[in-house]
């Protein structure tokens, strides 16, 4: 293992573990570290032997979001930095869109502070588990730059009110309130946290692959759409299913009282 490396990569079992390597800096999303975390993405997405992903960070925090001082240094450019926080946001979006559009569901395990791009890497996630210590925030405002592209994941986990209320305040939260407003699912002690996060991970990687990229695939899309054409979405969605090697070994196994055996097909 690269100790060096931007991402450190961790297998257990089928459960890819993915850690944010800056600890020291409490992770922030610089470049070099949007662009790692994209390729390990992309190297899991077409490993049969992934079946679940886990993100979490380095040190005493999971990520304080973009890397002011990378920001500052690029002021000094020709261009005073357009072209390079042009790529920075374009590169961000379209890693924080590959977690949604993965084919394995993401977790994020969150050991620390999260805030801005890292509240909203939290938030890109299919599920969130937090250490019960863990703050939360979108300060942007605070410094004059209101957190437009973290907003894009929170305001699609959060209420409206709750979402309007981190962006315009840059408060911070904390795990209690994370949790009530939707932002991760449960918080844990520290001596709980990364078993808890592994039962949750082996859980679901015990499932049919083929029937878990079926149903992450359509949980989005649907949520885009009309309730009229939802229904109508989901259901096609449905009968394809229906028609999966492991829908009809599932409902087999369900029916004669044994455990399935996934084709994942």
């Amino acid at each position: 293992m690269d100790t060096d490396a931007y991402v450190l990569v961790t297998d257990h079992g089928p459960v890819r573990w993915l850690t944010l390597n800056r600890g020291e800096k409490r992770n922030p999303l610089s470049l070099a570290m949007i662009e790692a975390l994209h390729q390990q993405l992309d190297a899991a997405a077409t490993d049969n032997n992934v079946r679940a992903l886990v993100i979490t960070g380095a040190g005493p925090g999971f990520s304080t979001g973009h890397d002011l001082r990378e920001i500052e240094t690029h002021r000094s450019d020709a261009d005073h930095g357009v072209a390079f926080f042009d790529l920075l946001m374009e590169r961000c979006g379209a890693m924080m869109q590959a977690i949604v559009h993965h084919p394995q569901p993401v977790i994020a395990c969150v050991n620390g502070v999260a805030t801005a791009a890292g509240a909203q890497l939290v938030a890109s996630c299919d599920l969130a588990y937090a250490l019960d210590t863990a703050l939360f925030g979108t300060p942007g405002v605070n410094i004059g730059l209101f957190c437009s592209t973290p907003m894009v994941a929170v305001s699609r986990n959060v209420l409206h009110k709750h979402a309007m209320e981190m962006l315009l305040t840059g408060d911070m939260i904390d795990v209690t309130r994370a949790e009530s407003i939707g932002l991760i699912n449960r918080s844990f002690s520290d001596s709980e946290l990364h078993a808890q996060v592994t039962r949750v991970a082996d859980i679901i990687a015990s499932k049919s692959m083929h029937t878990l990229r079926i149903g992450k695939d359509a949980f989005y899309r649907q949520r885009e759409l009309t309730l009229a054409d939802a229904y109508a979405y989901t259901g096609d969605v449905m009968v394809k299913n229906l028609l999966a090697n492991d829908a009809k070994e599932g409902i087999a196994a369900f029916v004669e009282k044994r455990s399935p055996v996934w084709q994942d097909s």
